[in-house]
């Protein structure tokens, strides 16, 4: 029996579990830098008590930049093993979490598999399967039936959870106040807002918040506080309601640490490039520096097929000025479920913006890899390139499908490789190219 029943009340207590030492190796610190920042706040370590593959993961100030993988089946696309797969897609690209979003069904199943085998940190959201697993229209479910959901998502091993608790009658009047183009884009908060208009309620999941906290505390779950009021368009970032919520999740976030249990905030969402720095200051400044979880940001809505690279671009530039943990977006984003092939670009796309922002916040080792390719680049050693590569078997295609006549060059270049010329002649020898048997 541990002494503790949360990793924030252990830090609090000056305790060092396994799982902030776990932290601290793949970090290059001390656990103890790790437990106090635990303590405080600004850092969490998702791990239910009840995950048992979980290889630990920090997240949040002075840490790695992690990526969460969304994923799960719906009505229209219910295939397990597909969903599987992509399992094993993100665990072999280095995602540090998965998120089961499936919203279809008896769902429990898939989502115990899934946490048997993970070593990453799962989430869900537990208003997306209340349906299914009520078996219930939206109106007929109560406050103790979503109540009900949290608590068997937290026995079966989540780590973290969106709980949309900041979408209050406070902020619904502020939203209903300043009118959008793109309304609520949030799933799971246009869910809790309607069923708060049909039954003139206020949100479950606020009035019973600190009913959630002690769920979620008795395992060790982390809260991570949905944003419902996020913009889904560029024109509506950075708004009446985005701004309303946001200060309720600072007031909820608080209340979460009061009970010993961690927290993380989750942020926008669609954001032109010139808001997204002052985005990441706001939230840490209204969220006493909470950890920081940003889907994208997508910087213009125009891409459809191609919002991996929206989201990269709007991610990095969030994950340079703050954020500490991406949720990847995938080219199949706003038009279908992503396929294998999709989730592959999104993780992939999702892990570049994450390393390019560790480099510029000078995250400890961060250039490590890069300085690797640097001087396997300069030795124009092709197999060593591949493998430090993020994606080898990509790489290594692509120099496979057009191969050059001699293996020390590529075939753009050829013998007039600008790095083979350099080395040539800072070895002391002559560059010929005509005469050159």
């Amino acid at each position: 029996m541990r002494e503790y029943k949360t990793q924030m009340e252990a830090a609090k207590k000056g305790i060092i579990t396994p799982e902030m030492k776990t932290v601290a190796e793949k970090e290059y610190t001390d656990a103890e830098t790790i437990r106090a920042k635990v303590a405080e706040g600004c850092v969490c370590i998702p791990a239910n008590i009840n995950h048992a593959a979980l290889s630990a993961e920090g997240i949040g100030s002075g840490l790695r930049t992690k990526i969460n993988v969304n994923l799960g089946i719906s009505g229209d696309a219910k295939d397990y093993d597909l969903e599987m797969q992509k399992v094993d897609m993100s665990i072999k690209f280095g995602a540090e979490a998965i998120m089961d979003l499936s919203n279809y069904g008896k769902t429990n199943t898939f989502r115990r598999e899934l946490i048997a085998k993970s070593p990453a940190m799962i989430g869900t959201v537990p208003m997306y399967d209340a349906i299914g697993y009520l078996e219930k229209d939206l109106l007929e479910i109560t406050a103790e039936d979503f109540l009900k959901v949290v608590r068997a998502h937290a026995e079966e091993g989540v780590d973290f959870m969106t709980i949309h608790a900041g979408i209050n009658r406070r902020a619904v009047e502020a939203f209903r106040r300043d009118p959008r183009k793109m309304n609520i884009v949030s799933r799971g908060g246009s869910l809790l807002f309607a069923w708060m208009m049909m039954t003139g309620n206020e949100n479950p999941f606020y009035e019973h918040y600190d009913e959630v906290l002690d769920i979620l505390r008795e395992y060790d779950v982390t809260i991570s506080l949905g944003d419902a009021l996020r913009p889904g368009c560029i024109d509506d970032s950075t708004d009446a309601g985005q701004i309303s919520e946001l200060i309720e999740l600072g007031a909820l976030t608080e209340r979460a640490w009061a009970r010993d249990v961690q927290v993380m905030v989750e942020g926008p969402g669609h954001m032109a490039m010139n808001e997204i720095a002052a985005n990441m200051q706001l939230q840490k400044r209204i969220c006493h520096n909470a950890p920081f979880y940003v889907l994208g940001p997508l910087v213009t809505d125009i891409a459809p097929g191609y919002d991996h690279i929206t989201s990269a671009i709007g991610g990095a530039i969030a994950a340079a000025s703050g954020a500490d943990f991406l949720c990847y977006v995938t080219p199949a984003e706003h038009l279908r479920l992503p396929d294998l092939s999709d989730v592959k670009e999104g993780i992939v796309a999702s892990k570049i913006a994450a390393h390019a922002a560790d480099i510029a916040k000078g995250v400890p080792h961060a250039r490590d890899k890069d300085n690797e390719m640097a001087a396997a680049r300069h030795a124009v050693d092709w197999e060593r390139m591949f493998d430090i590569a993020i994606d080898p078997e990509k790489a290594r295609a692509y120099f496979e499908s057009t191969p050059p006549a001699d293996r020390h060059t590529c075939s753009m270049c050829g013998k007039m490789c600008a790095v083979r010329t350099t080395n040539m002649i800072l070895e002391g020898k002559e560059v010929k190219f005509c005469s050159e048997k």
